[in-house]
């Protein structure tokens, strides 16, 4: 065989098993997405998130919107987000379900937003799922949406990413 037929076969070999090699690190990624859990089990799973877990099981039965496809952004509260809220204010929320439902969608950003674009935000609003919006802050090298800092960052779910906050997000009136 002829050196320029042996290097076009060895070159062929080599193309295809990049192509493969590609396509299998591809499909994997795939697996991998699918079968990680979505925003609501990683809420359920983590501890920290308890009362957040609540209003979205009990309350407003969010929690499948939260475990279907979709691409979403979370901005969750810690249960000591949830602690700072004036005396009475969970349980008048919990009465309260479209309020509660609202303040839970207030929460929400359709599609995937990880922490390297929000830094593009700065100043930038950003509609929720309530239909209003937030406002994304940057400050001596913190991020806040409105008034909440994001204390973790990019939690990646099966549909979407969680991004912790230290206060629950009040629309403003």
């Amino acid at each position: 065989m002829s050196k320029i037929i042996r290097l076009s076969v060895i070159l062929l070999v080599v193309m295809t098993a990049a192509a493969f090699a590609r396509v299998s690190e591809e499909m994997m990624a795939e697996e991998d997405m699918a079968s990680s859990p979505s925003i609501a089990e990683i809420a359920v799973d983590d501890g920290r998130f308890t009362t957040l877990v609540a209003a979205l099981v009990d309350a407003a039965d969010l929690v499948e919107t939260l475990s279907n496809d979709g691409e979403f952004t979370v901005f969750a509260p810690t249960d000591d987000a949830f602690a700072k809220l004036p005396e009475g204010t969970i349980d008048a929320l919990l009465n309260d379900i479209p309020a509660l439902t609202d303040i839970l969608h207030y929460h929400v950003v359709s599609g995937e937003v990880y922490a390297e674009t929000v830094l593009t935000l700065n100043g930038k609003s950003v509609e929720t799922l309530s239909g209003d919006s937030v406002v994304v802050k940057i400050d001596m090298g913190n991020v806040y949406i409105n008034d909440a800092q994001v204390v973790m960052t990019d939690i990646a779910a099966s549909n979407g990413v969680i991004h912790v906050v230290d206060t629950v997000i009040l629309p403003t009136a």
